[in-house]
């Protein structure tokens, strides 16, 4: 999409360009097509012109509005939902409507305006002017018909070819991703064995560090085996963070204050995976860890039908500047996600200020079916 700019990018000056050329083109079309219509042929050329580029800008009125009717109402808001009936009934009023408009300005500022400039007409139009209600309903139906039709289907195809390559973009970043996670991984059952030989070992020794392996094995559990679906419980997904800020709060001890407002009952939303998680561990890679006096750290989830609404404030170090990191997952590639995910279905803020960091997001959810089968796992024997 990146190289054609000029067709697809959704930049005000591109778009302005765009529609302009569009229109133009087809003015100077309406302008050479009229200027030479039987009609016109007992007028000399330079009249022919003139009277073809007034009726040529004043029928630009209804094209116009037939032509951005369907672009930015009925395709976006039915055609693309799949809610063909209502939109078939919406083109069809929208075609009266231009066809009206059409009528109205032949009869109310052409007739007059060709009576002024060429009085000679004046018995032809009288003749004309028996049947041109019904003429000029139907010229005004068919200029409006090509103009739509040709601009609806610039914006269809548009529509799809852009939303095919997002498919193979999202495609793209998915095989990387799993590249990269066959890269890191650990088989599940050695590391699984791993952590119940700490575990048990260090019970009844060190129950802080007992804890946190204990975190740390329901974490991985869910990461290796439910993080491979497109999308999540988001309850799971909420529960993970929850996990992580328990670990980090021991390791701060009573250092870090944290407040979290997040709610129990999810209404079986689901989410795309680990797409929360990088902006709590920010919090700490950014916030916390560079605090000397109290870090603290608050955390907001609300759920209203189908929108869920995240808000993460966190205290940073007066003066801190993050370093740019080369790798990793960070808050850049998980706005792309969003846009790849969720396309305009998602907002995003986040705001840097001098002792604080804040982070709104809103996201519009879907409902999954509760799953039926959950494998469990349990830090009690597993067998290499």
């Amino acid at each position: 999409m990146q190289r054609y700019p000029f067709i697809f990018s959704d930049e005000r000056n591109y778009r302005f360009w765009r529609h302009f050329v569009f229109w133009a083109c087809w003015w100077a079309f309406q302008v050479l097509l009229y200027g030479y219509t039987p009609i016109l042929t007992g007028l000399m050329p330079g009249d022919r012109i003139t009277i073809s580029l007034i009726e040529s800008t004043l029928y630009m009125v209804p094209h116009l509005f037939m032509a951005y009717s369907l672009m930015y109402f009925v395709i976006p808001k039915f055609i693309v939902k799949g809610k063909y009936t209502v939109a078939v009934l919406l083109v069809t009023l929208i075609a009266i409507i231009t066809a009206l408009i059409s009528s109205g300005i032949a009869h109310f500022i052409l007739d007059g305006l060709r009576k002024r400039m060429f009085p000679e007409w004046g018995e032809w139009l009288k003749r004309l002017r028996a049947s041109s209600i019904w003429l000029s309903l139907l010229a005004g139906l068919r200029g409006g018909i090509t103009i739509g039709g040709l601009a609806a289907a610039i914006k269809l195809m548009k529509y799809w070819y852009v939303k095919e390559q997002r498919n193979l973009q999202l495609q793209k970043e998915n095989t990387e991703s799993q590249l990269q996670l066959l890269k890191a991984q650990v088989h599940p059952h050695f590391l699984f064995n791993t952590l119940n030989n700490i575990y048990a070992n260090t019970q009844g020794i060190a129950p802080v560090g007992s804890k946190l392996v204990m975190g740390l094995s329901d974490m991985l559990r869910y990461m290796l085996y439910e993080c491979n679906q497109p999308f999540v419980p988001l309850a799971k997904e909420l529960q993970l963070i929850k996990d992580y800020v328990s670990l980090e709060k021991i390791r701060y001890g009573n250092r870090l204050e944290v407040h979290l407002d997040i709610p129990n009952d999810t209404d079986d939303l689901e989410i795309a995976p680990l797409l929360l998680l990088p902006f709590v561990e920010n919090c700490f890679k950014h916030g916390a860890s560079h605090m000397i006096d109290q870090p603290w750290i608050s955390l907001f989830v609300t759920i209203e039908k189908r929108e869920m609404k995240m808000k993460l404030v966190n205290g940073k170090a007066p003066g801190y500047q993050p370093k740019k990191s080369s790798g990793g997952i960070g808050i850049k590639n998980v706005r792309k996600r969003l846009e790849l995910l969720y396309s305009e279905k998602f907002f995003l803020d986040i705001q840097e200020e001098d002792e604080v960091y804040i982070v709104n997001l809103k996201l519009e959810l879907q409902k999954g079916k509760a799953q039926k089968e959950n494998k469990t796992f349990t830090l009690s024997t597993v067998d290499a």
